[in-house]
């Protein structure tokens, strides 16, 4: 039995290791990068601007087991968007508050009840 012939084959082996490691991990980066690609394209933008109307997501609902109450609440009128993905929105009251653009999304009723929470501003 050759000592320096043992040695010199377990290093071999922890060399090609090494090696399928490295491919793996190349492997893996590239693919999610490619999966980040397409889901990017997936994603749709969303732009809000001043005058929107939009629905607010009422996270707290979350705690009561009611299955056909829908989570998100009211009509309200966008009244300034800031620069770091916040906005400005204004209830029927009259009261002012900033929420996360994340919580919100465009309201898509009819134009009748449009014009008419618009006419209530």
């Amino acid at each position: 039995m050759d000592c320096n012939k043992a040695v010199e084959q377990r290093l071999n082996g922890l060399n090609d290791l090494d090696e399928f490691r490295l491919k793996a991990y190349e492997s893996s980066n590239i693919y999610k990068e490619k999966m980040k690609k397409y889901h990017d394209l997936k994603v749709e933008k969303r732009e809000f601007s001043v005058r929107h109307l939009v629905l607010l997501f009422n996270s707290k609902l979350r705690l009561f087991s009611v299955k056909f109450k829908s989570k998100w609440t009211g009509s309200f009128l966008i009244t300034y968007v800031f620069s770091h993905r916040a906005v400005e929105l204004e209830n029927k009251e009259g009261a002012k508050f900033s929420v996360n653009e994340q919580q919100i999304k465009i309201y898509l009723g009819h134009a009748e009840s449009v014009h008419e929470v618009v006419e209530a501003y």
